[in-house]
């Protein structure tokens, strides 16, 4: 998929998330459709498949089969989705960390 079009695609699926008109009441951690756990694990295979395609595309590219632009792009979303990756990780650690300091 080509950096411009992902881009739109990620900002219609940000644009409707706010359209929802009910949010079903569901347990948490029941995996029920739209909870935080399908969000969550969506975003992590989305994240591995765009590394998976930079893999792919430096392979197609060392045998001579690819553009350089498209592995550069390629390359370039890749280490995005990481940097993306690594920030959400980094803040999730220091809100568990802020929770844990907190008196009781």
């Amino acid at each position: 998929m080509a950096l411009p079009a992902a881009a739109a695609a990620a900002y219609q699926n940000a644009a409707r998330i706010g359209l929802s008109p009910q949010v079903p009441d569901v347990a948490p951690g029941s995996g029920a459709p739209g909870s935080f756990s399908d969000f969550l694990s969506g975003a992590v295979k989305d994240s591995i498949n765009s590394l998976k395609q930079g893999e792919q595309a430096t392979k197609a590219q060392a045998m001579n089969n690819s553009n350089v632009v498209d592995v550069v792009n390629s390359m370039n979303a890749a280490e995005l989705t990481l940097d993306t990756v690594v920030a959400v990780r980094d803040k999730v650690v220091s809100a568990y960390q802020a929770i844990m300091n907190m008196p009781i």
